[in-house]
């Protein structure tokens, strides 16, 4: 098992080239059946990379569908910290998607969100998500030990300490108190039924586990290691990220 690993010097070109993978999948999926199915992650770690893409030229992205990985339970679309806030301003504000399916983590019932997104997302093939992993090692908001058996596509799941304080310290709220305890994920199994997957990890702060999620076996301690049992994800990293990855993690570059 194991994933095409591509270490850049710097952040700019990790993003430069993420983006540009990301744009050839777009066009590919339009090319083959008139429209690409998305999944978009968020978070301090995909600025840089939604940068680069959403000012990539020759998109057709009014042919263009996505799907929301996580969100908050509770948290309003006002606040800061909503991940919907974040990608209606850094995506549809900026490209203008031909559809948006955002989860609404401040519905009444959680559980019949998840089953409203679910049943939008059973019905494609979704043709490339872009993901990240968190520095508990979590996919979307998945944290170890993650649910790797489930097929429901969406699901209410607990945040530890160590994924809350990752959202504390990246400036999302002003106390850990403040941060969310549960929130809506797509599960492990709904992301790996993505065609392609890129998974976009800048940063010395998440080097430990790249580490552990290249190297080490996988398990449901280290969500994102599943990525590694995928025949075509692309796990792009700059010099920070990739600073402990041993010669087996070497990849390309």
């Amino acid at each position: 098992m194991t994933m095409d690993v591509r270490r850049f010097g710097t952040k700019a070109e990790m993003a430069a080239a993420a983006a540009a993978r990301a744009a050839e999948a777009l066009g590919e999926a339009i090319a083959r059946q008139g429209r690409a199915h998305v999944i978009a992650a968020t978070g301090a770690s995909q600025f840089e990379f939604l940068d680069a893409l959403t000012s990539t030229p020759g998109i057709d992205w009014p042919k263009t569908v996505f799907f929301h990985l996580d969100e908050y339970v509770g948290l309003p679309e006002t606040h800061p910290a909503s991940f919907r806030r974040y990608l209606k301003e850094r995506i549809v504000a900026r490209v203008h998607p031909g559809v948006f399916h955002f989860i609404e983590g401040d519905a009444a019932d959680p559980a019949a969100e998840c089953r409203r997104v679910g049943d939008l997302i059973a019905r494609q093939t979704v043709d490339v998500a872009f993901v990240g992993i968190g520095e508990n090692g979590h996919l979307a908001f998945n944290d170890p030990p993650a649910d790797f058996e489930t097929e429901e596509p969406y699901l209410v799941v607990e945040l530890d300490e160590a994924c809350r304080r990752q959202q504390l310290g990246e400036g999302w709220f002003p106390r850990l108190e403040d941060v969310p305890r549960r929130a809506i994920s797509m599960s492990v199994r709904q992301i790996l039924k993505s065609r392609e997957i890129l998974c976009i990890v800048p940063d010395a702060r998440k080097a430990g586990a790249v580490r552990d999620t290249v190297e080490l076996p996988v398990s449901p301690m280290r969500p994102a290691s599943v990525l590694r049992t995928h025949a075509r994800t692309t796990l792009f990293l700059d010099g920070p990220s990739a600073a402990l990855l041993g010669s087996e993690g070497a990849g390309r570059t």
